[in-house]
């Protein structure tokens, strides 16, 4: 549930905000974002917490213009808004928000991707909205942030090949 005094039917501009969600768990994901992408993990992250004895985590997610704060057990994970690629409520269970976070490269092994989709049972599917609203707010913060500070010397770019790509492409590099 948003702690904060606005209502949750409409998109709050102003960051931050808290939420209070139960955490189903996180899952590796297959790409950077789209629905496509959080489908199957969230699928199982719910069939999971469904078959489990154990209650689901209580944590509070702080949204901020510098990305996300999970609180939960007395311990504190920072997520930077420029390692989350995605966020979406989700179309099949509507009270469940999910988000794509891209780990650290030096956590990942060749085999693995290195995206996690992570997902939180809110309190309404209003609260989940919201959430996603508040999420696209700091995108939207960030994204205006990269523009004002870019010029011709400042470019980046996102390298989408699979793991096996780039592992050939680093093994012809070695040869040569």
């Amino acid at each position: 549930m948003c702690e904060t005094s606005a209502s949750v039917d409409k998109p709050k501009e102003l960051l931050p905000q808290s939420f209070n969600v139960k955490y189903l768990g996180h899952r590796e994901s297959k790409g950077l974002w789209g629905i496509k992408n959080t489908r199957r993990p969230v699928d199982a992250m719910i069939l999971h917490a469904k078959q489990s004895t154990s209650s689901l985590v209580p944590m509070r997610i702080d949204v901020t213009r510098d990305g996300c704060t999970f609180t939960y057990n007395n311990k504190t994970k920072v997520h930077p808004i420029d390692t989350i690629s995605y966020g979406v409520q989700d179309l099949v269970y509507t009270r469940v928000f999910s988000m794509i976070i891209v780990r650290d490269i030096s956590d990942v092994r060749i085999e693995q991707h290195p995206f996690e989709c992570h997902a939180f049972m809110c309190e309404s599917k209003q609260a989940a909205r919201q959430l996603t609203y508040c999420l696209a707010a700091a995108f939207q913060d960030y994204s205006k942030r990269v523009k004002a500070t870019n010029n011709a010397q400042q470019k980046f770019a996102i390298d989408l090949r699979s793991p096996e790509e780039i592992q050939a492409d680093l093994k012809v590099d070695s040869e040569a």
